[in-house]
């Protein structure tokens, strides 16, 4: 079961939801009387710190084609991923929905998800600290300590999820050091967990359409004959599975001392 290969994005949409979060910050720059004048929107990118620490000092070559970012900038990435047993639901639990169209009467169906806590890290590099505090301040005010956003976990079943994130902590570093040549950034770190749910692979079946039960006055099958059957059938027989319909009971009592047989289909 393990090696058959699935994906149906349960993490990266929680990642791409994650940084939709935070990716209208805005730092506005004011002159001496106080008027605004410049707007940035800060790019926010998924990215280790340490590739962002790289770049800050990195100068300007003929020779090589890298060179320093401009700030403001903003990045985050996934640090950690724990199971998490106090939010366990139980396992047979189903999730369906039927497909539409052509395909109306296939069923898709998944299993309860299984419970688990992304750890995010966010990072603000500014040249101020002005500017820090003004992205700061854009995002903290909205956690206390958590936020939750609405997840489309799986299109193909419609399933949504309200998932909290949880601000956990806040650090802060100037990395201003040396001669006044030296570039400063100002950096803020903050660490996130979104309690999340992981789900396995979408599954399909057909609609069942008859259902057949023999009832027996023994609990020796193998070597007693049925003498009574229940067969359920939906009404009209034509129905799909997301219709409105209802069902056909037929109760069926035996003395031939037959019984079924799963192979063949046959009363033998």
């Amino acid at each position: 079961m393990f090696g058959r290969y699935f994906y149906n994005e349960s993490m990266r949409r929680m990642t791409i939801a994650f940084g939709q979060i935070f990716n209208n910050i805005q730092i506005k720059r004011k002159d001496s009387s106080g008027t605004v004048v410049q707007t940035i929107r800060v790019p926010l990118a998924y990215a280790p710190k340490e590739k962002f620490l790289v770049r800050l000092n990195q100068q300007p070559s003929l020779d090589e084609r890298e060179f320093s970012i401009t700030l403001p900038r903003m990045g985050f990435e996934i640090t950690g991923i724990s199971y998490d047993g106090s939010r366990k639901l139980t396992r047979i639990q189903k999730y369906k929905t039927v497909k539409a169209g052509a395909d109306g009467k296939i069923l898709n169906y998944n299993y309860t998800p299984v419970p688990y806590n992304i750890s995010y890290n966010l990072y603000s590099f500014t040249a101020t600290a002005e500017g820090g505090l003004q992205i700061i301040e854009q995002i903290l005010p909205f956690f206390q300590p958590d936020y939750t956003v609405t997840v489309n976990a799986i299109p193909e079943l419609n399933i949504k999820r309200d998932v909290p994130i949880i601000l956990n902590n806040v650090s802060y570093e100037d990395s201003y050091s040396g001669d006044f040549s030296q570039r400063r950034a100002v950096v803020y770190t903050l660490g996130f967990t979104a309690k999340t749910y992981l789900f396995g692979p979408v599954n399909t079946q057909k609609v069942i359409k008859e259902v057949q039960t023999d009832l027996y006055s023994d609990t020796d099958v193998n070597n007693k004959a049925r003498e009574e059957r229940i067969i359920v059938i939906p009404s009209p027989t034509s129905a799909d599975a997301d219709d409105d319909f209802g069902f056909t009971t037929t109760i069926t009592s035996y003395t031939d001392g037959k019984k079924y047989n799963i192979s063949t289909d046959l009363d033998e």
